[in-house]
């Protein structure tokens, strides 16, 4: 099994966290901004269909 020959420094270990946790902050604000943009009906940058306002007769 394959072993790291060094151990990685907490600073560069705890960096590589920070920015993965400050990704995860950016992409739930974009995705809660995009779905308030859906709910309040303000969405221009793309097109949204909502079919529940049409009856679908089968």
């Amino acid at each position: 099994m394959a072993v790291p020959k060094k151990r990685t420094s907490k600073a560069k270990s705890r960096s590589r966290k920070a920015n993965w946790k400050i990704k995860a902050y950016y992409a739930s604000s974009k995705a809660i901004s995009l779905g308030k943009s859906v709910l309040s009906d303000k969405n221009q940058s793309f097109v949204y269909i909502n079919n529940s306002s049409k009856d679908i007769d089968q």
